[in-house]
């Protein structure tokens, strides 16, 4: 169910970085969300062309998404978390990250060709 896609103008991700940080992000979203690990999708997707704050320094955004309200005291530790494993991860300064959380209705979230309605 849970599922964070990080897109990202970082150019040096190796493959052995990306597959640390994608475990990662994996296993705390997991624990964190208390959720099965064998429900949790990851998703990177570098080198891509981006602009913040008006510069093309590597940046991040980053969207989880996940069913179930997020409460913002949820939202607080959870940005607090995954922001600091993308930047370790990614090798980018957390002023630019972006989180966005996102929670759909189970009938809009589809798993196995069945929605979670």
């Amino acid at each position: 169910m849970p599922l964070i896609q990080v897109f990202t103008s970082q150019a040096n991700v190796d493959a052995a970085r990306s597959e640390a940080l994608l475990r990662e992000l994996s296993s705390t979203l997991a624990r964190e969300l208390d959720k099965p690990e064998a429900y949790v999708m990851t998703c990177l997707v570098p080198e891509l062309r981006m602009t913040f704050a008006g510069t093309s320094a590597p940046a991040c955004y980053a969207r989880l998404t996940n069913l179930g309200e997020f409460s913002e005291a949820d939202t607080a530790r959870l940005s607090a978390l995954l922001c600091r494993s993308l930047s370790q991860g990614l090798g980018i300064p957390l002023a630019r990250i972006y989180l966005e959380f996102q929670n759909p209705e189970p009938h809009l979230w589809a798993f196995d060709g069945e929605t979670f309605a």
